[in-house]
C-alpha cells in the first residue's frame, strides 16, 4: 500500500460502519466493493476478516436469542462455512480479473434483486432442504469474493423472523462466513500476520462509523438511505464487472 491507500482504507471502513450503523448489514459489501476498485479482492479480503469479525460479533450477541436461532439455522452455517472453504482456493489464487468480475457481478445482482424483488415467505418444509442449499451457495461465493450476502440475506428475510432476530441471525451467518473465510485464506498462505496488523486496524475506523450511523438513523429514513446505498452498490458493482470483462 502507498500513503494515499492506507487513508482510503480508513474512510472506506467509516462508510462502510456508517451503512452497517444505519441498516444493520453492509459493512463487507461495501467494503469489498469499494477496495476490490482499489486493491486486489484477495487484499481487500484480506484487509475486512478482522473489522468484519468484530462487527458482526458485536451484532450476534447483542440480540437476546442465540441459542434458538443457532438450533434452527446451524445446517444453513455448517454448509456455509464449507462452501467457503471450498471456495476460498479461488479467491486465494490471486487470479484478479476473474475475481474482480465474479466481485463485480455479484454486487450487482445483490443490489438489483434487493432493489426489484418482491418479498416472498419460505415455509417451514422447504426450509429443512433450502437452509443447506442457500448456505452452501453463500459460502461459495463467499470463498471466491469474500462477500456474503448472495443468497443468505434475501432467504433470511423470507423465514419470517422477528427484526431483532433477524439482525441476529444475520450477524451469525455474516460471523460464521468471515471464520471461514479467514481459515480457508490462511490455509493458502494467502492471509499473513502483517494483513493481520493491518486488518485490526481497521476496526476503529469501522466501529466510528457504526456509532455515527446509529446516530444518523434517528434522523434520516432507513428506507431512503438503503435504497441510495443499493444504487450506489449497484454502480460500482457493474464498473467492477466491466473492468474485469474489458
Amino acid at each position: 500500500m502507498n500513503d494515499l491507500t492506507i487513508p482510503l482504507v480508513a474512510v472506506t471502513f467509516l462508510a462502510a460502519g456508517i451503512v452497517k450503523g444505519v441498516t444493520g448489514m453492509g459493512l463487507p459489501t461495501l467494503a469489498m466493493g469499494v477496495l476490490g476498485a482499489l486493491l486486489s479482492p484477495l487484499a481487500a479480503a484480506s484487509l475486512l476478516i478482522v473489522p468484519s469479525m468484530v462487527t458482526n460479533l458485536w451484532q450476534l450477541l447483542a440480540g437476546p436469542r442465540i441459542g434458538a436461532l443457532a438450533r434452527r439455522l446451524w445446517p444453513m452455517m455448517a454448509a456455509s462455512m464449507a462452501g467457503t472453504l471450498a471456495a476460498a482456493p479461488l479467491l486465494a489464487s490471486g487470479n484478479g480479473g476473474a475475481t474482480t468480475t465474479v466481485l463485480g457481478a455479484t454486487l450487482v445482482a445483490y443490489a438489483l434483486y434487493t432493489l426489484i424483488a418482491p418479498p416472498f415467505r419460505v415455509a417451514a418444509a422447504q426450509e429443512r432442504w433450502l437452509s443447506p442449499l442457500v448456505g452452501l451457495i453463500t459460502g461459495v461465493i463467499a470463498g471466491a469474493t469474500g462477500v456474503f450476502v448472495i443468497p443468505a440475506v434475501p432467504y433470511m428475510q423470507a423465514l419470517g423472523l422477528e427484526k431483532d432476530d433477524l439482525v441476529q441471525a444475520l450477524g451469525m451467518s455474516f460471523t460464521t462466513s468471515t471464520i471461514a473465510l479467514a481459515i480457508g485464506l490462511a490455509s493458502h498462505q494467502a492471509w499473513q500476520v502483517d494483513q493481520l496488523a493491518l486488518s485490526a486496524l481497521a476496526v476503529v475506523p469501522a466501529l466510528i462509523g457504526m456509532w455515527a450511523g446509529q446516530i444518523l438513523r434517528r434522523a434520516v429514513s432507513s428506507a431512503t438511505f438503503r435504497r441510495w446505498f443499493l444504487i450506489m452498490l449497484a454502480l460500482l458493482g457493474a464498473e467492477m464487472l466491466l473492468r474485469g470483462v474489458v
